[in-house]
């Protein structure tokens, strides 16, 4: 396994392995979206990953669509997180903050009964949210007006600023996964006309505007991205992925992100493609891959040099000594899938290191 822990540079970060831990949401926050002391125990517990990319976090109050899930855009939250950076960095780990807006995946029971907002008027099927009266529909998003995205983009810029504040060592904006940036970049979910629809580039502005407000506060060698081209969750699609990974490769080129990290398949299965090539060909700067990667297909895909990196998901959520594991060929944990979303300990920072096993 000597790619998998070789280090890494990845813009201003340095990585001293190749194993990252993806961001995987855990509903641990408290009702205000503040983080609890709980929560830096898990992240510590982590954080000898090559790099922590933390969950995903409201960039703007109203915008909830996991109930207990974290935001960073108030004071009290910033200190919240600040206790998970210091105990991160007491262990000698790093980490970053994904920065995300739910869109229309967002529900009125968690917002105060405010409709979720969306590129185009077309509501999440197939699937319900957790609120607080139990498993409820997706209900139907109001379309956003042009005049109000500026508005969107300040959010995440202000998020950035707090991020920053909190001690973080960098951020990656979730562009991924069928939330709002995702919902406008892929063609199923984007039907609207204008400066924001239609073509790819229309569809990529509102994402690229973030990632620049973004790089505006943390300087693009800090600054990741998120995709997922080919997952239909949250009923998403696109008629062509592969085009729509190629220029949301060029254009983070472009701009010199620390890394782009990049989700290769589909949750259900339901689209199928190769979006880890096209990305490879055009982006010059760290790829980071995700889902499904065993240790020994990690290993051989970075000596191949089709990726630099792997964020693995659910095996660093049950291992929180992950890369020891890996070196050591030892068995993982079987994570506990009934207590992903639950409140409290178990589930979370009650699995054995290797040491404990």
């Amino acid at each position: 396994m000597s790619s998998l822990f070789t280090p890494l540079q990845a813009g201003a970060l340095k990585l001293p392995n190749r194993i990252l831990m993806a961001p995987l949401t855990r509903c641990r926050a408290d009702a205000d979206h503040n983080p609890m002391p709980l929560m830096a125990e898990y992240y510590a517990q982590r954080a000898s990953a090559g790099l922590i990319i933390a969950e995903a976090t409201m960039v703007m109050e109203g915008n909830s669509s996991f109930w207990m899930e974290p935001g960073i855009y108030s004071e009290a939250q910033v200190q919240g997180w600040k206790a998970v950076t210091d105990a991160v960095h007491a262990k000698g780990g790093q980490i970053v903050l994904q920065l995300w807006h739910g869109g229309r995946a967002c529900h009125p029971l968690l917002n105060g009964g405010a409709q979720p907002v969306a590129p185009s008027a077309i509501p999440i099927t197939g699937d319900e949210v957790h609120t607080p009266e139990g498993k409820k529909p997706y209900v139907t998003p109001r379309e956003l007006r042009d005049d109000e995205l500026p508005g969107i983009v300040a959010g995440f810029k202000k998020a950035a600023e707090y991020a920053k504040a909190a001690g973080f060592d960098g951020v990656e904006v979730h562009g991924a996964n069928g939330y709002l940036l995702d919902e406008f970049l892929r063609d199923g979910a984007n039907k609207r006309t204008g400066l924001y629809g239609g073509s790819i580039e229309n569809r990529a502005r509102l994402m690229l505007e973030v990632l620049d407000a973004t790089i505006s506060v943390w300087g693009a060698d800090r600054v990741g991205l998120r995709i997922s081209p080919l997952n239909s969750y949250n009923s998403m699609i696109d008629s062509d992925p592969v085009a729509v990974t190629t220029y949301t490769a060029e254009q983070t080129s472009a701009r010199g992100l620390a890394y782009l990290h990049v989700m290769r398949s589909d949750f259900f299965q339901a689209q199928q493609g190769d979006v880890m090539t096209p990305a490879r060909a055009v982006f010059k700067g760290v790829l980071v891959g995700n889902m499904g990667y065993t240790a020994e297909e990690a290993e051989a895909a970075i000596t191949a040099g089709q990726l630099d990196a792997v964020a693995f998901g659910t095996s660093f959520l049950a291992n929180p000594d992950l890369p020891a594991r890996i070196a050591a060929k030892a068995e993982l944990n079987a994570p506990d899938a009934a207590r992903f979303y639950s409140p409290g300990p178990k589930g979370y920072t009650d699995y054995p290191a290797l040491s404990a096993a």
